[in-house]
């Protein structure tokens, strides 16, 4: 049969630190309430105790690094409130609570809303370094938000005339604990940002109880400092008390004369830098001049007497001057000619004389133009009369008017200069000199010719008979 345990055997050492392991991992933070009982301090310094209640009891250390946060002192019979790690103490195979912070029940309440608020504003950034404002060296003026009847002011107010007398404080009273105080606190804040006549705003408040000193821990608190454009500087308790508004702060101071000495400069050190700065400066300037004045004596060494140097640098001034103004005068005198002659040349080509000669030689050219083109209608009248007549002496129509007329062939438009041309029943057309004769061939003969022409000879039997079949009148060579 299977045995009902593992195969692996381990070693009680194993088992316990395995054991251990388990714890720490499952509860790695653990809060319990409790009375204190069985406390013992051995020489290593370390708190051992028990933490039991009517039912149940738990062993529990509180090492020696953790007790200077103790805002209580751990007796026998105290009710307290714990917070830390599960752990085994293997030598003895016993789990224990390792307390990381131990306070009465009634403070540990206060301390788990700290807590609460802290990891708050934590995740919301108010703590983060690089928002925190750099405060001013020396301030004009200085707003200071604390009770006016307590300690704490007396001090910040000894210790700033002590450092630098010479720089207001603005008090703004409030009260720093108890109900409604947190309200004033924040309001005060906001009213020193509204008004800006101070360059710092200082949170002051002695030393006190948790309870006492709750109104710093409150979160319209934190949230006034971190939207206040002025730097805070907060100065709340001792310095062994940590509050809300010291993480939020710009500053923290860890009691109010040393947020005095925070603020303000030491004013009696300052004047003995000053008064070393002012003495280191004139030595270096001393220490500068004698070695320009060195310089200058071997500058004169090498270059002799500055004032023979000037006075060669005037003579060869003067000499350029001279230069200088006959080179200008001759130039002057040159760019004078140059501009006569372009002025002559101007005026020669002025463009109202050229428009003037422009229009005289067009005149001259119209009327020689006109000339001629009547000279040329005249002699090109005179060869077209010519013409003409010579032409009219060659016209048909001149032969015609003598009683002579022009024969065409109706069919083809041939002119019939021969009988051998027509035929019997050709339609001949017969221009005379006014209109035209339509006529049918009847008869040919072929030796007629003109009388009185050489062979005007008659075939016999050749006569040539035309039959006119109308006569409808046409123009000259109407065709």
């Amino acid at each position: 049969m299977t045995p009902p345990f593992d195969d692996r055997i381990q070693t009680v050492s194993e088992l316990t630190h395995s054991i251990r392991g388990l714890l720490e991992t499952t509860f790695p933070f653990v809060t319990v309430t409790g009375e204190i009982s069985n406390l013992r301090q051995p020489v290593s310094g370390h708190l051992y105790f028990t933490l039991k209640d009517s039912n149940a009891q738990i062993k529990a250390v509180l090492f020696k690094p953790q007790q200077r946060y103790l805002a209580c002192i751990p007796s026998d019979g105290l009710e307290v409130l714990c917070r830390g790690r599960l752990s085994v103490y293997e030598p003895r195979g016993e789990y224990q609570l390792i307390v990381d912070y131990l306070d009465t029940k009634g403070a540990g309440a206060l301390r788990i809303a700290f807590d609460r608020l802290k990891a708050k504003l934590a995740s919301e950034g108010l703590f983060d370094p690089a928002r925190k404002k750099p405060l001013p060296f020396l301030p004009e003026r200085i707003a200071l938000v604390t009770s006016p009847q307590g300690a704490a002011v007396v001090d910040f107010l000894r210790m700033a005339q002590q450092r630098f007398p010479a720089v207001p404080i603005e008090i703004y009273p409030v009260r720093v604990q108890g109900e409604g105080a947190a309200g004033e606190i924040a309001a005060a804040i906001d009213e020193a940002n509204r008004r800006r006549t101070s360059e710092v705003i200082v949170l002051c408040r002695g030393g006190g109880s948790s309870e006492d000193l709750w109104a710093f821990n409150e979160e319209v608190v934190a949230q006034a400092i971190a939207r206040s454009a002025l730097p805070v500087v907060s100065a709340v308790g001792h310095e062994v008390d940590v509050t809300i508004a010291d993480l939020v702060a710009d500053a923290r101071a860890a009691t109010p004369t040393a947020a005095a000495e925070l603020v303000l400069p030491d004013g009696r050190n300052l004047k003995r830098k000053i008064a070393d700065y002012n003495t280191r400066l004139l030595n270096a300037m001393r220490r500068h001049l004698a070695g320009y004045r060195r310089q200058v004596e071997t500058s004169q060494r090498l270059m002799g007497d500055p004032t023979l140097t000037v006075a060669h640098f005037l003579l060869r001034l003067d000499h350029a001057r001279d230069t200088l103004g006959r080179a200008t005068l001759h130039r002057l005198q040159h760019d004078q000619a140059a501009t006569r002659d372009l002025l002559a040349r101007l005026l020669r080509n002025d463009p109202r004389q050229r428009l003037a000669n422009a229009r005289l030689l067009t005149r001259e050219y119209r009327e020689r133009l006109n000339l001629l083109i009547r000279h040329q209608l005249e002699r090109k009248e005179a060869l077209l009369a010519q013409g003409a007549g010579r032409l009219d002496a060659v016209s048909p129509l001149a032969v015609l008017g003598r009683g002579y007329a022009l024969v065409r062939n109706t069919a083809t438009g041939t002119i019939i200069r021969s009988a051998r041309q027509t035929t019997v029943g050709d339609t001949v057309q017969v221009t005379l000199h006014q209109g035209s004769i339509d006529c049918t061939v009847t008869m040919v003969d072929e030796g007629a010719g003109l009388p009185g022409q050489p062979g005007d000879q008659r075939q016999q039997g050749g006569n040539n008979n035309v039959t006119a079949s109308n006569a409808t009148p046409h123009l000259p060579f109407d065709s």
